[in-house]
């Protein structure tokens, strides 16, 4: 029996998402097992979010894009990255506020910048924080690379495995070792709005795991 065409934004969001997952994977003639063990995700995990049942959540697709051997820019447009490539000078990318991507992630809304440049030394997003506690991550996010925050409207509570729970108002900031486990919840009457910037994540290979 055919698949019913997804009807909502968020479906046919999820659709595309596992569509560039499949693709990537089969474009490098690998097995569902195989990118299992590569990323540390359950096979079930993986054919859920390639069939587009699933909705990853950021730090799942940092795995994939492990397992993958690509970055999360590329995961996220479906482009491969799997060969070097130099990098020109003189790059530059202007992004309009009203056309950047979404990607719905459950305690977060996900907009990233700048995803037409590959090979990038830094990831920047925007990210709505839904979360309102720490009981709605099944784990925190733990990855390779430094990473700096700005709160750019409401306020945050930073929670990590090594600091008591840190607010953060409106223009401030925090900067971290993204390997210590850390997750963000909203703590103003509205979802609060930050800047994420992540650098060397994308050209690491290892990736640390946070158990729940």
């Amino acid at each position: 029996m055919a698949k019913t065409a997804p009807t909502s934004a968020l479906e046919n969001k999820r659709a595309a998402f596992g569509a560039m997952v499949q693709n990537l994977r089969r474009t490098q003639s690998l097995t569902l097992q195989q990118v299992s063990e590569a990323c540390g995700l359950a096979v079930s995990t993986i054919s859920k979010i390639e069939n587009s049942h699933l909705s990853p959540t950021y730090d799942v697709m940092l795995k994939l894009a492990q397992g993958l051997g690509t970055d999360i820019v590329s995961i996220l447009d479906g482009a491969s990255a799997l060969e070097p490539k130099p990098t020109p000078a003189g790059r530059l990318a202007v992004c309009r506020k009203g056309d950047l991507p979404q990607l719905d992630a459950k305690n977060y809304l996900f907009q990233p910048i700048a995803t037409q440049l590959k090979n990038r030394l830094i990831d920047a997003t925007y990210a709505t924080v839904r979360a309102r506690h720490v009981t709605e991550f099944e784990a925190p996010i733990r990855h390779a690379g430094e990473e700096l925050v700005i709160v750019l409207s409401g306020a945050v509570e930073l929670h990590s495995d090594l600091y008591e729970p840190i607010r953060l108002e409106q223009g401030d900031s925090v900067y971290y070792d993204a390997v210590m486990a850390h997750c963000y919840v909203s703590v103003s009457d509205e979802d609060a709005v930050i800047l994420n910037i992540v650098s060397g994540a994308s050209m690491e290979k290892e990736f640390l795991n946070v158990e729940s």
